[in-house]
């Protein structure tokens, strides 16, 4: 069984994603994927931020991810992913997901399925920068089923 760090990976600020990607994909191009898709998150310029920050809760998105690995598994696929703890400016990248598959079909519905979970499911908690202080985004948050007092 491979470690769940060949996988997903966590960076303090911004991510470097040529790097990541390209990590990726000469890692995985010789391993007879017929398709390895990656999506890279851009924080945007928007309502006066000065970028996003990011707490991340990992016991949680450690197991999330598991199920996803499984998932994929399933379908001769892998997922991996890399996201940012900390500040990241706007223009730069806080997530990158990326599909492996034999079958470009399986990719392609993975990596969308994949991402829109993550946005809804992934225990991670953001806040705008403005004025060089974190503001918690609570508008753009969503509860985790059953945390409790972890909103």
């Amino acid at each position: 069984m491979h470690n769940r760090a060949d996988f997903l990976q966590i960076h303090k600020g911004s991510l470097e994603v040529e790097k990541i990607t390209n990590f990726w994909y000469n890692k995985y191009k010789n391993s007879n994927f017929g398709a390895i898709i990656t999506f890279v998150g851009v924080v945007r310029d928007e309502n006066g931020i000065e970028g996003l920050s990011f707490d991340i809760y990992e016991p949680i998105l450690n197991s999330w991810f598991d199920e996803w690995q499984k998932k994929a598994n399933e379908k001769n696929a892998i997922v991996l992913m890399a996201h940012s703890i900390g500040d990241v400016l706007n223009h730069e990248s806080s997530y990158i997901a990326a599909v492996c598959s034999p079958k470009r079909r399986v990719a392609l519905e993975l990596i969308d399925d994949f991402v829109e979970d993550f946005k809804a499911q992934a225990p991670i908690w953001k806040y705008d920068i403005i004025n060089g202080q974190r503001v918690y985004a609570k508008d753009r948050s969503t509860a985790i089923k059953g945390s409790g007092i972890l909103l």
